[in-house]
């Protein structure tokens, strides 16, 4: 399982920040809900670092721990989160700023995604 997370995040990852790194910390299927799955991400951006504009169509729970990053869906106004805070992104939620806010210190993220069983993780938005 742990291969295949691997090879996801591989693929996946020029759509999240450029030279980020993302680790898969857990992938759970929920028994109690049918084809969805718990997905649990550790993501370290360093310092500059950007997504590029995106979705997830997922519930998506952030959790800063270290350095500052800056958030926003569409519609919403850009948040800065610092460690301790934390971010929601919704199915229907286009992810149009995501970036570390300092060009001189890394940041480091969890994210917990409720999602389709073998969903994508990302999808691009153009």
């Amino acid at each position: 399982m742990k291969k295949i997370l691997f090879i996801l995040f591989l693929a996946c990852s020029p759509l999240i920040a450029q030279d980020a790194k993302v680790t898969p910390l857990m992938s759970k299927d929920l028994a109690d809900y049918s084809g969805k799955e718990g997905l649990m991400i550790n993501v370290e951006y360093p310092p500059g670092a950007s997504d590029p504009i995106h979705r997830h169509n997922a519930h998506a729970f952030l959790y800063v721990l270290e350095g500052s990053i800056v958030m926003q869906v569409k519609g919403g106004k850009p948040v800065t989160l610092t460690p301790g805070q934390t971010f929601y992104e919704g199915p229907n939620d286009i992810h149009v700023v995501g970036r570390n806010a300092s060009n001189t210190k890394p940041a480091r993220f969890i994210v917990f995604l409720l999602k389709d069983k073998d969903a994508p993780v990302l999808i691009p938005v153009k």
